[in-house]
């Protein structure tokens, strides 16, 4: 049987839904590319006894490891390591190196405080340095540092102890993975490798009806195993197999083969880029401006998530309101009362304003009507005009209605704007989006 874990994000914080957990979602996947099945996902609040709990039922399902997210600072609630190592019948013992590792790391962000109580910092943040006797220690990426337990083989699997940070978190997997416990509690891990392919402009029961046939025509697709997602209005379709077996490398590629044939149009990446990437290498050498209605300057936000796009993103203009149309875009209010706001027309005149405004050579405009009010019978909430526009004089322009609340509207709004750009500049204006 496969190795087989569960996780226990920790935080009332979580559990409460004020911070989205991010960290359950990234270890699953990291878990899964490393062919270890998960088998549960839970959250708890910041109480020892909630937290036991948990370990307990991971434990009784059998799992070879658990991995826990949280609770490791130095505050009276960061009682993560105290209540692993209560768990695991181990006493906390004080690692001298360790502590003064973490002396280390606090003088160095205490330069900033010359007036600090160092004595004070550091005897608040000692009890980072307590760890289970016999654990691994994982080097801190902030100050808190993680800890590998090992398991008894009988009835306390293998505990990896992570950070809450997720940047703290991403950072110690490498570590917490190659450590000497996790590697011998996943012995018997089955390896896979994980591909991803993305489509857009399809919808799900079309996938559904190809993955259908590719059961019926594809030899071996039972040596496949396929998840399908909706995010931000694509569909990612995620397939993991075996690569040391050439009947599932076979399968794969021959259903990669399918999904291309019948979808040609709306397959956009078998390498499993995002569109955001592919967006950012087309603009490279371009200078790139948004005019924005309903979108409010989430799609310039899109844009310049990605690292170097200053490079290639010149600005944008937010004109939420017909008079802003006309005096930051030039759009003519004349049009505006002709067609409407939320029409063909006037997206094509905004994109011709950033155009100018900015001295750009690619311009995106979005203008729409996002919801929950403002809609009418020809114009209903959800439709959403574009327009991808080049100095040259290329351009291509779309309404589209698009379901959801508000904010899918606003979300999905900025996707079909980065595919319209990438079609411009692919030349593909023929797709439909």
């Amino acid at each position: 049987m496969s190795t087989r874990a569960g996780i226990v994000v920790t935080g009332t914080e979580v559990l409460t839904g004020r911070i989205q957990d991010r960290n359950g979602p990234w270890i699953a996947d990291r878990l899964l590319e490393s062919g270890v099945e998960l088998a549960h996902v839970t959250v708890c609040g910041d109480r020892p006894r909630d937290l036991t709990a948990a370990l307990r039922f991971l434990a009784d399902t059998g799992v070879d490891l658990i991995v826990t997210s949280g609770g490791l600072g130095p505050t009276a609630d960061d009682l993560t390591v105290e209540t692993v190592a209560r768990f695991c019948g181990r006493e906390l013992v004080l690692d001298t190196e360790l502590e003064a590792t973490i002396a280390a790391i606090l003088r160095s962000l205490m330069r900033r405080y010359p007036d600090a109580d160092f004595e004070a910092v550091m005897a608040a943040n000692r009890k980072q340095a307590l760890i289970p006797a016999g654990a691994t220690v994982l080097a801190p990426v902030g100050t808190a540092p993680g800890v590998v337990v090992p398991g008894d083989q009988a009835r306390i699997p293998t505990i990896v102890v992570l950070p809450g940070p997720p940047r703290e978190l991403q950072a110690m997997w490498p570590a917490a993975l190659a450590s000497e416990p996790v590697q011998d509690a996943t012995a018997t891990r089955t390896r896979y490798r994980q591909q991803t392919v993305r489509m857009f402009g399809l919808p799900e029961s079309s996938l559904a009806d190809t993955l259908r046939e590719a059961e019926r025509t594809v030899a071996d697709f039972d040596r496949l195993e396929i998840t399908t997602c909706l995010r931000r209005g694509e569909l990612e379709i995620v397939t993991r197999y075996e690569p040391d077996a050439p009947a599932a490398v076979a399968a794969y590629t021959a259903l990669v083969g399918l999904l291309t044939a019948r979808h040609p149009r709306e397959v956009f990446a078998t390498d499993g880029s995002l569109i955001d990437e592919q967006v950012a290498a087309l603009v490279a050498g371009r200078t790139v401006a948004t005019a924005e209605s309903c979108t409010a300057g989430l799609l310039a936000a899109r844009l310049t998530e990605l690292p170097g796009s200053s490079a290639y993103v010149a600005g944008g203009v937010v004109s939420y309101s017909n008079a802003a149309k006309s005096e930051l875009l030039g759009v003519d209010p004349a049009l505006i009362e002709e067609h409407g706001a939320v029409s063909e027309p006037v997206a094509q005149a905004m994109a011709a304003g950033a155009l100018r405004r900015f001295g750009a050579d690619t311009a995106v405009a979005i203008t729409g009507i996002a919801g929950p009010g403002g809609g009418s019978a020809d114009k209903p909430v959800g439709t959403v005009c574009f327009t991808a526009a080049l100095a040259d004089g290329r351009s291509l322009t779309r309404t589209v209605r698009l379901p959801g609340n508000r904010a899918d509207v606003r979300e999905r709004s900025t996707t079909v704007a980065m595919h319209l750009l990438r079609r411009l500049l692919s030349d593909e204006p023929t797709a439909a989006l």
